[in-house]
């Protein structure tokens, strides 16, 4: 009796090949959604491809000049150094960031600032109309007659678009919004991010023509649509910043031309976007030091940068004690409140906790840990710390301060803001380190246990 043979699979899994006879709208495989799309070619059938004489010949890695693909500086000094120096001729930038944080804003200056520089740049807007754009254009101060503003959603439209103008610079905002008329489903879907992405870094690839894309973000902060768009482009940025703050930060997460640990610090005022580029001062109180405060060094990409740590602690009866923190990762200080209880005799179990950094930066590394250790002590016992001391180091369970990396630039940053002390992983123990943010400055003296 003769066997049926089985339907070849019909689709397939974008992320991780899985297959299917129909359509579903979840992978059976890696349980992800809107990821499975109709398979381009039947399982089982095998073709033959012809080779092509290529028309440049592959010539050794050493004869190969960098001179080919120079930089191109948009003047906006942060971006720039976010990117490793400027942007390369044919390169393709993602930009990610969450809704509202800004992402149209800064690459609306950004196009500003190429126009500037003498270099035509085409704005593709699919989310806005040119009217709406040019409206935020007036109230930056982008105005230039080589920014060209253009509200398409159709992919053969914008690239007729480049066709017409033919920009030194094209932005596209957003590719989750462009439909192309060769790939079915709706304008965000898989495939057709797929299909406008491969199309758009193609024509960068073939002019030498740089492009921006602006990627959606999902509710747990991925880019939206498949992790194959993250492949395909040179560059990703994410446009990162509590939206209760006007400090905003641009951060490289895959730099085919320069490194990833770079970051961009900006500010938004009601003008726009402006860059800082000594962001110091915005992480320090002004005025003298307060009872429970703080200052670390902490390490952003290869930019050190002073954050203060304030703590508050305030008596309750309550069974379970609350710890309210901002800007510090949670569970690390919960582990100092233990450290300094058990290691140092500083009583914190029947105390409301309170810990949070000024200007609304995130400090979750390790090197934070004295500091907060430092600030809680401080608000315990009632006395400041110290004028132009600085306390940098990780704590450990057994009480001792470890040293963190990156410890001669977070030193030297010190030294240049006028700080005269750095307590770190030299004091050795916990209690030897706020012994010796005692000793550094006029504190009140009294009988302190462990100290």
């Amino acid at each position: 009796m003769a066997t049926k043979r089985p339907a070849p699979a019909a689709y397939k899994c974008t992320e991780c090949g899985w297959t299917a006879v129909k359509w579903v709208g979840r992978c059976g495989e890696c349980q992800a959604w809107g990821t499975v799309v109709e398979a381009a070619e039947q399982t089982g059938i095998v073709r033959r491809v012809a080779p092509i004489i290529p028309t440049a010949a592959a010539r050794p890695i050493t004869q190969i000049s960098t001179t080919e693909a120079p930089r191109r500086e948009i003047g906006l000094g942060e971006f720039d150094r976010v990117l490793g120096g400027g942007i390369v001729p044919g390169a393709a930038i993602l930009l990610s960031g969450e809704p509202g944080v800004g992402k149209s804003t800064l690459l609306l200056e950004v196009a500003a600032r190429s126009a500037q520089a003498g270099r035509r740049t085409l704005y593709v807007s699919a989310e806005e109309s040119p009217a709406q754009v040019r409206m935020r254009a007036e109230r930056t101060g982008a105005l230039h007659d080589d920014l060209f503003l253009a509200s398409e959603t159709d992919l053969a439209t914008v690239l007729g678009q480049i066709e017409a103008v033919e920009p030194q610079l094209v932005i596209v905002d957003s590719v989750q919004t462009i439909s192309s008329a060769t790939s079915d489903g709706a304008a965000g879907m898989p495939g057709q991010v797929r299909e406008v992405a491969s199309a758009l870094i193609r024509v960068a690839k073939d002019r030498d023509l740089p492009i921006i894309l602006v990627g959606h973000v999902t509710k747990d902060g991925q880019i939206a649509g498949p992790r194959l768009l993250e492949h395909l482009v040179d560059v990703v940025c994410h446009f990162e910043g509590d939206r209760q703050t006007a400090l905003r930060f641009v951060r490289a997460l895959k730099n085919r031309f320069g490194a990833t640990d770079e970051v961009g610090c900006f500010e938004m005022t009601g003008d726009g976007i402006r860059e800082v580029p000594d962001p110091s001062a915005l992480f320090l109180s002004q005025g003298q030091p307060e009872q429970g405060t703080c200052v670390a060094i902490a390490l952003e990409g290869r930019r050190a940068l002073p954050v203060e740590v304030q703590a508050l602690t305030i008596p309750t009866k309550a069974p379970n004690p609350r710890r309210i923190v901002h800007g510090v990762d949670s569970s690390r200080v919960a582990m100092v409140l233990a450290v300094l209880e058990r290691r140092a005799n500083i009583p914190t179990s029947e105390l409301d906790v309170y810990v949070s950094t000024v200007g609304g930066v995130r400090f979750t590394e390790p090197a934070a840990d004295l500091a907060i250790a430092v600030a809680v002590a401080g608000a315990v016992k009632k006395w400041a710390t110290p004028q132009g001391v600085a306390a940098v180091g990780e704590l450990s369970l057994a009480g001792e301060v470890r040293p963190v990396g990156q410890a001669a630039l977070r030193l030297a940053e010190a030294q240049r803001l006028g700080y005269k002390r750095v307590i770190d992983n030299r004091s050795g123990r916990l209690s030897a380190a706020l012994d010796d943010i005692r000793a550094a400055g006029s504190l009140p003296q009294g009988d302190v246990p462990g100290f």
